[in-house]
């Protein structure tokens, strides 16, 4: 038997790897379809294999990586089809766990999105800044909702779109940034009046917004170079 000391090792080793290969993928250092070698993470990160194998089962387990048996693992890569599919599950989903959140968030938890939004704002055209913010956004109007699944299923949901949601995010006009921006405000002033059934159809609007100019671009979805072929 293994003793405590070399699990714990294994353990923090394991998430310190799923650490950084989750944000090589949502960077888009790790770009869909790029195979995810067990041997080149271990001698990276100076690990086992076994903290390795850990590491690659979390990232699955989070949408952001596909395992197959016996032939490897691979940033997941979507079709404009499956990407609309996600969209959509959003649209209906995250409106839900805002409802579960609005009334349990704070005053001073609605400053917090104020602020975030005014950082957003000011990122001008940084995708970077803007993509980081705006997840911070969004998670912090959802910290309210206590879910059994819910909450996880929305974080699988928006890691899976993460690459594809930097291509769009890159390619916006300067009225789409704007437009972005005042719906971040319009949500927030909703939640301030307590108006969550407002606050819900605007980030409806929000995600609804996005999936349809990613179904305008597919070029998106075709510079993905797959590869899963030898």
């Amino acid at each position: 038997m293994r003793d405590t000391a070399a699990r714990t090792r294994d353990g923090d080793a394991g998430i310190r790897i799923a650490d950084g290969v989750r944000a090589g993928i949502i960077s888009g250092i790790h770009p869909p379809g790029t195979r995810i070698r067990q041997e080149d993470l271990a001698a990276q990160y100076g690990a086992s294999r076994v903290p390795v194998r850990e590491a690659i089962r979390q990232l699955e387990y989070e949408g952001l990586v596909t395992v197959v048996p016996n032939a490897g693992a691979w940033v997941v890569r979507l079709t404009l089809a499956e990407c609309e599919e996600i969209y959509r599950m959003r649209e209906r989903l995250e409106p839900l766990l805002l409802r579960y959140s609005a009334p349990l968030l704070a005053p001073e938890d609605i400053d917090e999105l104020h602020d975030l939004a005014e950082q957003i704002t000011a990122t001008g055209d940084d995708t970077d800044a803007f993509l980081t913010l705006d997840t911070a956004f969004h998670l912090a109007s959802y910290a309210g909702a206590h879910t059994a699944q819910l909450g996880d299923l929305v974080g699988r949901l928006w890691n899976s779109t993460a690459p594809y949601r930097r291509a769009y995010v890159s390619s916006w006009s300067a009225d789409a940034r704007r437009i972005a921006h005042e719906e971040h405000h319009l949500m927030i002033a909703s939640l301030r009046d307590g108006d969550t059934a407002e606050a819900e159809r605007i980030l409806a609007g929000h995600i609804r917004r996005t999936r349809r100019h990613l179904a305008r671009t597919p070029e998106i979805f075709d510079a993905a170079v797959d590869q899963r072929t030898p």
